[in-house]
């Protein structure tokens, strides 16, 4: 019998997402959609001195897929840099 989509790790982690506020004035921001179902995350960042992330926002309008992966996104980003964060992808 194949494992459920929405497994309890999944479901959790689509409860808990940091950062679900857009940021005022960020540096850049970044929408995606999902074709497949139409979610929609949108992700604001501010970088420091350092080049590194600062700051991070994220508005979410997703399954609950997009929402655990927004989850690990929001807990992983900040002090992370721009490339570390594509690579993550």
């Amino acid at each position: 019998m194949p494992a459920p989509l929405y497994n309890a790790e999944i479901l959790r982690l689509a409860t808990e997402i940091p950062h679900q506020a857009r940021l005022a004035a960020p540096q850049a921001s970044v929408e995606k959609r999902s074709p497949v179902c139409g979610s929609r995350v949108t992700v604001d960042v501010m970088l420091g001195d350092d080049g590194r992330v600062a700051a991070l926002g994220q508005e979410v309008r997703a399954c609950a897929l997009g929402q655990a992966s927004a989850s690990l996104m929001g807990r992983h980003a900040l002090g992370r840099a721009p490339a570390e964060l594509a690579e993550a992808r």
